[in-house]
């Protein structure tokens, strides 16, 4: 049991300051931690900087354009069932979002027949979509490559690990316990990155089909308003 203890200690000492331990302190801090993994831990902050970078950018931008008005189909409504089109035409064309501007390319529509007014207004709606997708295929990517990036910093670590004592001819556990515990940082760097940048991308997907249902439920709106009988 006291040998035990006394291997658990040694390996703790490796892992404490051989390892990564710079400042001999007996602890191992955030960036003291990311110093071990070594340059595969450069390609994984890129990762991580792009990923938080689109999540953010693409956040901002699909929360604003999921912010309508509960009035403006009523207003849209109004006008048009009081035959005032260019009012309607004008007020859609000052509201900046899709919902907005899918109605606005419907009142371009009006006198032609219901089909072709959808289509024109369906149009309008898969362009927004490409608009609030634009760059989440980086939060895909990023979701799928970081761990396999830490996966490979771990491989190339434990082959250079045993290259050094296969030429040095020694055998230490707490030599290579010490190497294992600093090459397998990489992994769980990809994995936490990966993760982050799935559930990221899961998120916005999410936010992007609540706004494209209320897309999908102004351009019925209208086309039912466009149905209705004049004042």
């Amino acid at each position: 049991m006291i040998d035990l203890l006394q291997i658990v200690d040694s390996l703790s000492k490796v892992t404490r300051f051989a390892a990564g331990d710079t400042n001999h302190d007996g602890n191992l801090s955030f960036f003291e931690l990311l110093q071990m993994g070594g340059w595969i831990m450069i390609p994984l902050a890129i990762m991580l900087l792009l990923a938080v970078y689109v999540f953010a950018e693409r956040t901002i931008a699909i929360n604003k354009a999921g912010k309508i008005d509960t009035n403006f189909m009523n207003i849209i409504r109004d006008h048009i069932v009081s035959g005032n089109v260019s009012a309607a035409r004008s007020f859609a064309k000052n509201t900046n979002n899709p919902v907005a501007r899918i109605i606005d390319k419907g009142i371009q529509r009006i006198g032609k027949p219901i089909d072709s007014i959808e289509k024109s207004m369906d149009n309008v709606g898969q362009l927004e979509m490409y608009k609030l997708e634009r760059n989440l295929g980086v939060l895909s990517v990023v979701s799928k490559a970081a761990p396999i990036f830490g996966f490979v910093g771990t491989l190339i670590g434990l082959m250079q690990l045993f290259s050094n004592i296969n030429n040095s001819n020694e055998f230490e556990v707490g030599t290579i316990a010490g190497g294992i515990y600093t090459k397998l940082i990489t992994s769980i760097t990809g994995l936490v990155i990966g993760l982050g940048a799935y559930l990221a991308y899961s998120y916005l997907n999410t936010q992007i089909d609540k706004t494209a249902n209320k897309m999908e439920a102004a351009s019925a709106d209208f086309l039912d308003v466009l149905q209705e009988p004049t004042r």
